[in-house]
């Protein structure tokens, strides 16, 4: 089984911000109905094309607690003893992260295998809980004109999408996904 999740923060405050980039790009790419929520995973869930998509309700800097979740209850993580996460696995073919990226140009993408965080702290939260970085990512870009003004980073992914932006991010997701697509 594949698993693609998407980072993002829940609540309406944040729908149609930069940080939910991936939120959007799932919308757009498999739609906005028919998702359901899990407790046991505490994320919304949908089953497209074969594979099981998760929008994490953790908040963006606690998504790995869903993906551990997620990957354990279809016993996609390999463990040394029951409780313990074998370090460093590779799950390049299991576990794909679709997330927004700072260091790249709104409308662009980058696919990215066994690579650090770069700085988001959802990226790096399931890092930590999963104790590999060997996943698949679709790096979503969504730096601006208005980063380069002295807006901090942490204020400016917390900013909405203007409409011509949302433009570019979803042809930024379409492209990007079925690139992604093709490498699954």
């Amino acid at each position: 089984m594949q698993i693609i999740i998407g980072l993002g923060n829940p609540g309406d405050n944040y729908a149609r911000s930069r940080h939910n980039a991936a939120w959007i790009a799932l919308d757009l790419l498999i739609g906005e109905e028919n998702w359901r929520f899990e407790k046991r995973f505490n994320a919304f869930v949908k089953e497209a094309e074969g594979r099981l998509f998760v929008k994490p309700q953790t908040f963006m800097n606690n998504s790995g607690e869903s993906a551990f979740k997620v990957l354990k209850y279809y016993h996609l993580l390999a463990t040394r003893f029951p409780s313990i996460i074998k370090r460093d696995q590779e799950l390049n073919d299991t576990l794909f992260v679709i997330h927004d990226d700072l260091d790249l140009e709104l409308g662009t993408w980058k696919i990215s295998d066994d690579s650090r965080s770069g700085g988001n702290k959802g990226v790096q939260s399931i890092i930590n809980r999963l104790k590999t970085q060997k996943f698949t990512r679709l790096r979503l870009g969504i730096k601006t004109p208005l980063l380069r003004n002295p807006i901090p980073p942490e204020k400016f992914v917390l900013q909405r999408f203007e409409k011509e932006e949302l433009a570019a991010l979803e042809g930024a997701a379409i492209r990007g996904y079925e690139t992604l697509k093709k490498s699954m």
